[in-house]
């Protein structure tokens, strides 16, 4: 598969997740949960949702709840994207990156500041 293509699909994978389990899910375990990457395979069969949770004690319940809610997210992503085979789900805490920047990350993105002011010299 083309790498830009491959990249395409990842991202779009990680975006329609991101707005499913923030907004379709009704579980309260996964109201913190925050979709930072998501890994296909070549073949486009399987996908490693990788998640970053504010609340680091609630990690293993919102893991429990996306994986109990995983054939419903991928009935939707089927109903809203347009491939070919929609990938099975796997989900993965992603401790790379700290909540806390997640969350600045999300400040900025809703602000419109794609990156922190740089200092002038």
């Amino acid at each position: 598969m083309d790498d830009i293509k491959f990249h395409r699909v990842a991202e779009a994978l990680r975006e329609e997740l991101g707005e499913l389990i923030s907004y379709e899910l009704a579980d309260p375990r996964v109201d913190s949960v925050t979709v930072t990457e998501v890994l296909v395979t070549p073949d486009r069969k399987k996908a490693v949702v990788r998640i970053n949770i504010a609340d680091v004690g609630a990690e293993a319940g919102a893991i429990d709840a996306l994986t109990g809610a995983k054939a419903f997210l991928r009935k939707q992503l089927a109903n809203r994207l347009d491939f070919r085979n929609t990938p099975e789900l796997t989900f993965e805490s992603d401790k790379e990156v700290p909540a806390t920047k997640v969350e600045s990350l999300l400040k900025r993105i809703k602000k419109g500041r794609p990156r922190d002011a740089e200092p002038q010299a």
